[in-house]
């Protein structure tokens, strides 16, 4: 009975944000992955904005990873755009990402990069505004974005998730400080707060972060207000601030909470009541900028306005930017399934594509191994 409520309840209120919910494909590992984007009633495209990735959890999917964590009131309010994407499945037949397991499996490091390109040509993303977070498996594949697609990933923060043990360490390669934000409760029997044979301690993996980051060793501490009396747990809310490039880590304890998402309307668990997960993730989230993190000097802004004439075009592109004393940049041209058919260096804005076949393309153009901006044009 519980599953067939949740169930009604997940169609009553997807349906009242259907109009700003588009659900799409794009082709990537050989195959094509869906997801669901949802637009907020704000957006008009004129101006750059932050893209969040929400990742549902094992056996979950990402239209009830789109109820779960509601990130929508927040996004009609702060006018971001948030991604719900769908992972693929396991040899159980279950929904799964590949958080640091094997890219022979399944590749969705380059799925999900894939998709802040695809999205990123049809609407004004800001590329140095782009997040990760998601709930257990999803907090996992985020945490995995920190370490492999920090070139792409501002910060990120992890719902129930924790690190595996395969992946921690050494075999986590972050190219810069990673903002992270861990949300665990002390009761959760799916993600043990103290780790088990696979998975590392929620307190080793804030710890790591807390190092790598060069944070203060020794947290602000506060116990989150116990404003709801009914939810059979408390928090404590632990703050570890002055890293690298002013990066922190956070970590939400949530004692006797369970594999939930504090906050949450549908309640599966031992669920945290005192403050909003989702609230707390877009707070953290929104102090930091990519560029930032990476020390970059120029803001890719300056890229912002960028345009490609003539479009369509049958032999040569122009690029045309919003600024002068263009230097050397790396131009990188995929086709709709993701292919990439061209890829170049240099300071000459024109670029050749006489040998592509008629179609539609992403022509992508990055500085310092960092995608600034991608631009759609057709070869006719």
């Amino acid at each position: 009975m519980k599953k067939i409520v949740i169930t009604l309840f997940i169609g009553l209120a997807l349906n009242l944000s259907s109009q700003n919910t588009i659900v799409d494909s794009i082709f990537s590992g050989g195959i094509y992955r869906t997801y669901r984007l949802y637009i907020p009633a704000a957006y008009n495209g004129t101006s750059a904005r932050p893209l969040v990735f929400n990742l549902h959890g094992y056996t979950s999917n990402s239209q009830s990873q789109q109820l779960y964590a509601n990130f929508m009131p927040i996004a009609d309010t702060a006018n971001f755009l948030v991604v719900h994407p769908q992972g693929t499945k396991d040899n159980s037949n279950q929904p799964f990402w590949n958080a640091g397991i094997s890219s022979l499996i399944v590749n969705d490091i380059a799925f999900l990069s894939n998709l802040i390109d695809s999205l990123k040509a049809q609407y004004n993303i800001d590329l140095n505004s782009v997040y990760s977070c998601g709930m257990s498996n999803g907090g996992y594949m985020s945490q995995t974005l920190a370490c492999e697609l920090s070139s792409r990933i501002a910060a990120i923060a992890s719902v129930t998730g924790s690190i595996f043990t395969t992946q921690y360490g050494s075999n986590c390669n972050p190219t810069r400080p990673v903002p992270m934000m861990q949300i665990s409760g002390t009761a959760d029997a799916t993600v043990p707060y103290a780790g088990n044979s696979n998975s590392m301690p929620i307190d080793s993996v804030v710890k790591y972060w807390v190092r790598y980051n060069q944070c203060n060793s020794t947290p602000n501490f506060s116990n989150v207000p116990n404003t709801n009396l009914t939810d059979a747990c408390t928090a404590e809310h632990y703050v570890y601030p002055n890293g690298l490039s002013n990066s922190s880590v956070e970590l939400y304890k949530v004692i006797g909470g369970g594999h939930t998402w504090p906050g949450a309307l549908v309640n599966i668990g031992v669920t945290n009541q005192d403050f909003s997960a989702s609230k707390e993730i877009w707070r953290f989230f929104r102090k930091y900028k990519l560029n930032q993190l990476t020390n970059i000097t120029e803001n890719n802004s300056s890229f912002q306005n960028t345009s490609v004439y003539p479009n369509p075009s049958e032999s040569i592109i122009h690029v045309n930017f919003d600024k002068t004393n263009i230097e050397e940049l790396d131009y990188e041209i995929t086709d709709m399934f993701g292919r990439v058919v061209k890829a170049l260096r240099t300071s000459n804005n024109q670029i050749n594509i006489e040998q592509l076949e008629n179609g539609v393309y992403i022509l992508k153009i990055k500085k310092q191994s960092h995608i600034v901006t991608s631009l759609k044009f057709i070869k006719s």
